[in-house]
Order: structure tokens, then C-alpha cells, then sequence
């Protein structure tokens, strides 16, 4: 049960770099496909003249590959932070409910945060970018739960009493 936090701040970090290593393979691959769903977007399709709907189309695809990147930098980010803050609580908090439920609370958010933007990008070109965020707006919240569990954090390293911090720094 403890080191299913550590795994789950590990694939977070993983499916960033995953996906940068696929961007990398193939980026074109990433923008044909948003181009295609863009193409069955009823209200970018329903624009007659079609230079504007071209350019529509342009603007709307640079904007739904940033929703990739940001998968890529929070999840690699969100990781790295979730990571180094359960180091922390592990060597510098002393055992008990305080630390399990801030370790919980910063691996979950931190794993579920990053997927409103893997989500968002994935069903935007056909649903719009607005209401794709909208329909994985539950996995936006866990930024806040991610947030809470590193105020945890900091409350649990207050509570913690000195000599408990210095034997574990010494050990």
C-alpha cells in the first residue's frame, strides 16, 4: 500500500516522457489526427466561405497540439513535484494518517490532473476545445487535490516533532 503512491508519481512521470517520445517519432502523425477530427467538426465544417474555415481549422489544430505539450509538461512536472514531495514525507514526517492520506491525495492528483489536457486534446477537434475540457473537467479538480495533499504535506513537517526529523536526517 505505500509504494503505490511512488508508482503512481512514477507513471505520471512516464507518461509524459511517453509521450514525448512519441512526439518525436512522429509529430505529423499527432497533427493529422487532430486535422481529421477537426474535418468532422459540425461547426468548423459549417462555415461557407472556405479560406476563413481553412484558417479556422489552422488556428483551432495549433491550439488543440498545445493541449498534448501541456499533457507532456504537467505530467512530467506533476510527477517530478509529486515525487520529490514523497521523498520528503517519507524521510522527514513521521509516520501516521497525516502522511498516507498527503501521500494519497499528492499521487492521485497528481497522476489524474495532467489527463484533463491528454483528454481534452484527444476529443477536442471533434467536440470543440471548450466542451472537451468541460466533459473531463472531474480530472481539472484533482489539481486541487494535488494542491491539498502538498499543504498536507507541509502541515504533517510542522506537526513533526524536531528530534524525530533530525534522527531521520541522520539516519
Amino acid at each position: 500500500m505505500k509504494k503505490i503512491p511512488f508508482i503512481l508519481a512514477l507513471l505520471t512521470m512516464i507518461g509524459g516522457v511517453t509521450i514525448a517520445i512519441a512526439f518525436g517519432v512522429n509529430e505529423d502523425s499527432f497533427k493529422r489526427v487532430i486535422r481529421s477530427g477537426l474535418l468532422q467538426n459540425q461547426p468548423t465544417m459549417r462555415n461557407p466561405d472556405p479560406e476563413t474555415r481553412e484558417k479556422q481549422i489552422e488556428s483551432e489544430a495549433e491550439k488543440i497540439w498545445r493541449y498534448y505539450q501541456r499533457y507532456h509538461f504537467h505530467s512530467t512536472g506533476i510527477g517530478a513535484m509529486a515525487l520529490s514531495a514523497l521523498l520528503f514525507l517519507q524521510f522527514m514526517v513521521s509516520s501516521g494518517r497525516l502522511r498516507d492520506v498527503s501521500s494519497w491525495f499528492i499521487s492521485v492528483g497528481g497522476f489524474l490532473y495532467p489527463m484533463v489536457w491528454l483528454f481534452a486534446a484527444i476529443y477536442a477537434p471533434e467536440l470543440g476545445r471548450e466542451a472537451a475540457k468541460e466533459r473531463f473537467m472531474f480530472f481539472g479538480f484533482m489539481g486541487g487535490v494535488f494542491l491539498v495533499g502538498l499543504i498536507l504535506a507541509v502541515y504533517a513537517y510542522i506537526k513533526t516533532p524536531i528530534e524525530i526529523q533530525d534522527r531521520k536526517a541522520a539516519d
